[in-house]
Formats: C-alpha cells, structure tokens, sequence
C-alpha cells in the first residue's frame, strides 16, 4: 500500500491555485478537464516531492473543481492537510507578507497552522528538531479556527 493523494474540492479555482501554488509553493504537475462530468481536477506537489510524483504521481493534493457552484463546509471539503518545512519561521514569514493570517503561530517551532481561500486548515510542521522559540512568534495569539 502507498498514498497517492488528498482531494480536496474548491470553490473558485483560480483563488485556490493562487493560494496554494504562488503563495503556499506548490508546483503544478497534472490537470484533467472533464466535460462530460463538468469537472476540472488539478494536481499539485510539494518541490522536494517532485522526484516521487514524476515516476509514481503521489503524493499529491489534488484540488477538484466542479464547474457548478456548491457551497462546501464540514465534511465536504476536509479536515487538514500537513506539510513539512524546512524553515518554519521562514515560511510563516512568506505567508504573512503574502497576506495569509496564521490562525496558529508556531510559538513551539514545530507547528502552525493556516487556512485556504476554502477554509482548508493546513498544518506546517518543521523538519527535524524544533526551532529556538522566538518572537513575533512566541507572543502572537491564536486568531479564527484552526
């Protein structure tokens, strides 16, 4: 057994491929339009998965776009999806400066936790030991869901 991919269903999908390939860092690598089912499915992948998605396609997050508007909530979009880091403090940054609010600062150096333009909560956890705790991070507040 091995995992292939995470689907999660967006709403808009140019806000979404915006948020999670310019401003999160996933990189495109597959698209599927499907007419018939009114459907465009898009596979995105971590840059240090890139070797592993091209000679097995996984892992991915696959984002699926139903041409037909449906508004999604609870369990029709997902729980989290989980990345590991190298710099989490660094990413945050990007984020931050990329207009992402961090619903859960990594005060510990190991976790945060943002949201997409669907209400995705994305977990990011450092690679490795945990940082130095360091501030903005150690004093910022929780802010929304997470």
């Amino acid at each position: 057994m091995r995992y292939l991919h995470t689907m999660v269903r967006v709403k808009d999908l140019d806000a979404a491929l915006d948020f999670y390939c310019n401003v999160f860092g996933l990189v495109e690598v597959r698209r599927m339009e499907n007419e018939k089912g009114r459907f465009t499915l898009v596979f995105l992948a971590a840059r240090d998965d890139l070797d592993a998605v091209r000679s097995h396609m996984a892992p991915c997050l696959e984002l699926t776009y139903n041409w037909d508007t449906e508004d999604y909530t609870g369990g029709r979009n997902f729980g989290h999806l989980a990345y590991e880091v190298d710099d989490i403090y660094a990413i945050c940054q990007k984020l931050m400066d990329k207009g992402v609010t961090i619903n859960r600062p990594p005060r510990d150096g190991h976790m945060a936790f943002v949201r997409s333009p669907d209400g995705i909560s994305i977990e990011i956890l450092q690679k490795g030991e945990n940082l130095p705790p360091m501030e903005p991070w150690l004093s910022m507040p929780n802010t929304g869901a997470w």
